[in-house]
């Protein structure tokens, strides 16, 4: 069965899509940075976990190398590690800023970066980026976040022609606001009683997991239209 590593692992939309994988048969590895979350996640998805900060390049590849070591290939990589920032732009603290660039930008990329070379020479596989609706439209209060969104956005659309000779789908999956926990843990909590139920969105990321090799979903997004 196909060997699924997502970033983020530890809990949200991360947690209930590894789970919801694992019930259905693949190979699911959690990467997170905290290793006591992880690894409790981990023990009650009944999956494998990874540890490593997705912003230090030495600490993925060291994580995804064990990883493919221990479980094969990886076939499916779901970036989903993400932070939350907002207020003006001259409200936010600019370790917070480079924090979420470092997170939210670096983190795809350095991760594409170490799983591109095996996918290209088995010529096959899936990278789902999880972007969010802020990496296609622009908010005030959000200048940051949304930019650091939009790095991603394009980042995916340049490794789908990238790739695609390779027979490897890049998706895009720009999803609007999720119950994932996400604003409460940056500090910014909100009412979420009318957001997109992260098991819907877990129920996209599995579909999109199951598409046949060759067969893309360049851009898909969820909206609530009560939110």
């Amino acid at each position: 069965m196909k060997h699924v590593l997502i970033t983020g692992g530890s809990d949200g939309l991360g947690k209930i899509t590894a789970k919801k994988l694992s019930e259905s048969g693949y190979v699911v590895t959690i990467l997170g940075h905290d290793e006591e979350r992880t690894r409790l996640a981990a023990s009650d998805i009944g999956c494998a976990y990874a540890v490593a900060d997705v912003s230090d390049y030495d600490a993925v590849h060291e994580a995804i190398t064990n990883s493919v070591n221990e479980n094969g290939p990886i076939d499916i990589l779901i970036n989903n590690a993400g932070r939350w920032i907002q207020d003006s732009l001259e409200s936010n603290d600019p370790k917070d800023i480079k924090r979420v660039f470092d997170v939210n930008a670096l983190g795809p990329i350095f991760c594409t970066h170490v799983v591109v070379p095996e996918m290209k020479k088995l010529k096959s596989g899936r990278i789902i980026n999880v972007i969010s609706g802020a990496g296609l439209q622009g908010k005030a209060e959000r200048a940051p976040y949304t930019a650091s969104k939009f790095a991603v956005t394009g980042f995916t659309k340049s490794m789908q022609l990238e790739l695609k000779p390779f027979n490897i789908a890049v998706d895009g999956f720009y999803a609007g606001a999720m119950d994932t926990g996400l604003f409460e843990k940056s500090g910014n909590g909100r009412d979420m009683s009318k957001a997109l139920d992260p098991e819907i969105a877990a129920d996209t990321l599995v579909y999109v997991c199951g598409l046949p090799d060759g067969v893309s979903m360049p851009e898909f997004s969820l909206q609530s239209l009560r939110y």
